[in-house]
């Protein structure tokens, strides 16, 4: 058997367990309705948390900063690329999270797998949630440090893990809400860990930032956090409707990534219009508590709607409101018939979460209406029940 008759084995044994993933063409912009196929879909797929994506005022801004500033960035940043609207939009980043400075780089995967090898080596020790990030997870491996992973948001296990490590430097990684989850990480338990373990605290706040703290500020901001050891990793590309991320913490610390981050010093800058457009999406979620009341309402909504026995709405304070469901067989069948009416929901399957633990992952956004969220509910009580 040659390496493709092998591949092509593969793939097949990947579509028996029911794991073959496939893409969906969108005919319209990214919003709670989608066009598929010419099918009119409600969708509850998306991480555009605030309903920004398709903002009027964000795509103008981008056109206006491809005016200004053209399509590329023509190099690296630390060549030729890196242009004043991207080092406006550093500085505005840090002081919206409340931090010295910013890093800006292309996409929330590269700032963490870039991150903890430029902070953590061989003979030293990562110390990670089970159920973080794969970019995560790609970070420690790339850093060939120990790797440690506790079990999912057990503080107790990591201070242990911790009280039993000789490494000469440590990193404590985790999400701040858990894509797939839901919930929240205890983020001051997990710094005062760091303060008594000298460990730095790396806090991947994608879906976090826009949504939770004071002005959207996020998860780091709605525990009150402060510390030079504490990394908050935003992504741009969720809540804040655009592209990227950035990683905010002390100016020398941040000095020091920008000079030794791979993912950062080897790869052409973002193009400087999108920096543009992220000003105007800072000012929108800086200004947006009704769009975040709204999506809070929606939130409590939807959970107080549903009626399900067999399925499980697991607790989640944020827009990720994953429906258990186990089997993978039996979730794609359930995503299969809601798409029958007219319902895109994602099938949540191994790897991307423990095996038996597949799902819905149902994502509300505050673009979505009451009515959206209702038709949502009444569709799955309705399927649960058979009729």
């Amino acid at each position: 058997m040659n390496q493709l008759d092998i591949l092509r084995r593969d793939l097949a044994a990947l579509e028996h367990g029911h794991l073959l993933r496939h893409r969906r063409n969108n005919a319209l912009p990214c919003a709670p309705h989608a066009r598929i196929d010419g099918r009119d879909m409600l969708a509850f797929c998306s991480n555009d948390y605030l309903g920004l994506a398709a903002s009027p005022v964000l795509a103008d801004a981008l056109a206006d900063g491809a005016r200004r500033w053209g399509s590329g960035s023509g190099a690296s940043h630390l060549v030729s690329g890196h242009y004043a609207v991207q080092e406006a939009l550093e500085g505005r980043l840090a002081q919206f999270v409340g931090c010295e400075r910013a890093l800006y780089l292309s996409a929330g995967y590269m700032a963490n797998s870039g991150i903890i090898p430029a902070l953590v080596g061989r003979g030293d020790a990562v110390f990670a949630d089970r159920l973080n990030h794969a970019s995560l997870v790609d970070g420690m491996l790339l850093s060939r440090a120990e790797m440690n992973r506790y079990p999912h948001l057990d503080v107790d296990a990591l201070a242990r893990m911790l009280s039993g490590s000789g490494a000469k430097r440590k990193l404590i990684a985790t999400d701040s809400v858990f894509s797939m989850d839901g919930d929240v990480a205890p983020l001051a338990d997990l710094l005062a860990l760091a303060e008594d373990h000298d460990a730095w605290l790396m806090v991947d706040d994608a879906h976090g930032f826009g949504v939770l703290g004071p002005q959207g500020r996020g998860a780091v901001a709605e525990a009150g956090l402060d510390s030079w050891r504490l990394l908050r990793v935003g992504t741009l590309g969720k809540a804040a409707g655009v592209s990227g991320a950035f990683v905010g913490g002390e100016a020398d610390v941040i000095e020091w990534l920008m000079q030794k981050m791979r993912t950062y010093v080897f790869t052409t800058g973002t193009p400087p219009a999108l920096a543009q457009a992220l000003l105007a999406s800072i000012d929108l979620i800086e200004h947006g508590d009704a769009r975040r009341r709204h999506l809070d309402g929606l939130i409590a909504r939807f959970s107080s709607q549903l009626e399900l026995e067999r399925w499980r709405l697991m607790p989640s304070r944020t827009p990720i409101q994953p429906v258990l469901v186990g089997d993978n067989e039996a979730v794609l069948k359930l995503a299969a018939a809601l798409w029958n009416e007219g319902l895109w929901v994602p099938a949540i399957r191994p790897p991307t979460v423990p095996s038996g633990s597949a799902r819905l992952r149902v994502s509300l956004t505050a673009a979505h209406t009451e009515d959206d969220v209702d038709l949502l509910a009444a569709t799955l009580n309705r399927l649960e029940r058979g009729t």
